[in-house]
């Protein structure tokens, strides 16, 4: 089918892939916009993948204060190259990440990033509750792994349902972003104040 300059524009905007890829996408979907997005995100996603070997030392550092001055975060997004830092779109998902972890309050950026004694406390704790059900050690073994990967959902910044969409996960969210840049993107620290709060919690 003819794939209309229009068309390819169109989707030039929605997703700030080049021409030669949109037209790629728009053939390859019989020319349907929301699914060349799809098959985009899919490719682009793959793209930033194999650039896990790139150096990220651009990016940005963002600030976000919330409920009248209790609640402050910094969170640092670091990226290969200063063109897609100063991007629009780079700037949203910081600001949107600053938003997310003052209303969702992550203990870290991924699993790997939960201090060891962390998650053996949570397991100990579930083992307790699981064995006072009473249940067989199978049975027990999987309701220990169900409430951790509960946990993970809830203490990983990557894991967590996106506030503005709970549809899709932060870590979809960082994809789409990749996707568009065609860049590796990392999210390398944040930290969250919160008025009154001690320093050993």
């Amino acid at each position: 089918m003819e794939i209309s300059a229009a068309l390819i524009k169109q989707l030039r905007e929605k997703t700030g892939v080049g021409i030669m890829d949109c037209k790629e996408a728009l053939a390859n979907t019989g020319g349907d916009l929301d699914k060349s997005v799809d098959y985009l995100r899919k490719k682009g996603i793959a793209t930033a993948q194999k650039r896990s070997a790139r150096v990220t030392s651009q990016g940005q550092i963002q600030s976000y204060i919330h409920a009248g001055g209790k609640i402050g975060v910094l969170v640092e997004v670091n990226c290969e190259t200063d063109f897609s830092a100063r991007t629009a779109d780079f700037s949203t998902f910081i600001k949107d990440l600053a938003m997310q972890i003052a209303a969702s309050s992550p203990i870290s950026v991924d699993k790997e990033g939960i201090p060891p004694q962390v998650l053996e406390r949570e397991k100990e704790i579930y083992a307790t509750q699981a064995k006072e059900s009473g249940k067989p050690e199978k049975v027990i073994e999987k309701m220990v792994e169900g409430k951790m990967s509960k946990f993970y959902t809830e203490a990983c910044l990557m894991e967590q349902p996106f506030v503005k969409n709970p549809d899709i996960k932060i870590k979809d969210l960082l994809n789409d972003i990749m996707a568009k840049t065609g860049e590796k993107i990392i999210i390398r620290r944040f930290v969250r104040y919160q008025l009154g709060e001690s320093n050993d919690k």
